[in-house]
């Protein structure tokens, strides 16, 4: 009941943050870890992923919205995969919020999928060592093309980063707070907001 209620949220969000001015938004729906939860949990999951992405459908067009999956999505059934490959097709050309859903998503497993890229490139004689720094490396990232966040919004009192975004995250702002996810709303959005603002922003100890 939990976690259909957050997938409720989910959409009350997105909209409220595009009013607010929000362009890029991502949320995580499945970690690589989850896959270790009690099968039936696991299983009740993707029927509501399932789910889910059938409205997503729906809900991208009438709210203008981009949807990018983060994740290997190698390791979902092979119908998830054809309606997450449908549903970013559909919304490619929607100039709204940009939403990124991570989806069987590890920000480690990113980083080394993202090497493996870089070597394949690198032995197909396409890009050399010296061609490599921190910006070239991001393209090789499940967010390629996307801004690296500003602000990071925990809910449900945990105060840790549970392996997602880890590079991207170098500077972003954390704010944490008790609130559970099916109960997060406006209000609580706003308040982040208000924190994030309140913030001064320092990128290796410049302005």
């Amino acid at each position: 009941m939990g976690h259909a209620q957050g997938s409720r949220t989910v959409e009350k969000i997105c909209r409220t943050a595009f009013d607010m001015g929000v362009r890029y938004l991502t949320m995580y729906a499945f970690s690589t870890e989850n896959w270790s939860r009690p099968q039936e949990e696991v299983d009740a999951l993707m029927k509501l992923l399932s789910s889910y992405l059938k409205d997503c459908l729906k809900t991208s067009k009438k709210n203008n919205m981009k949807v990018r999956i983060l994740g290997d999505i190698s390791a979902l059934k092979p119908e998830l995969q054809e309606k997450i490959r449908e549903l970013e097709s559909v919304s490619a050309g929607n100039t709204g919020l940009n939403f990124q859903v991570a989806l069987n998503y590890g920000s480690r497993d990113e980083i080394l999928r993202g090497i493996g890229r870089f070597l394949e490139d690198y032995d197909a004689g396409r890009i050399t060592k010296e061609e490599l720094d921190a910006d070239r490396f991001s393209s090789y990232l499940d967010t390629s093309g996307i801004p690296d966040p500003d602000l990071l919004i925990r809910t449900s009192g945990e105060l840790r980063l549970s392996n997602y975004l880890l590079w991207q995250m170098a500077y972003t702002e954390f704010y944490f707070t008790d609130v559970l996810w099916p109960d997060f709303n406006k209000e609580e959005l706003e308040k982040a907001i208000a924190y994030y603002n309140e913030r001064e922003r320092r990128f290796g100890g410049i302005k």
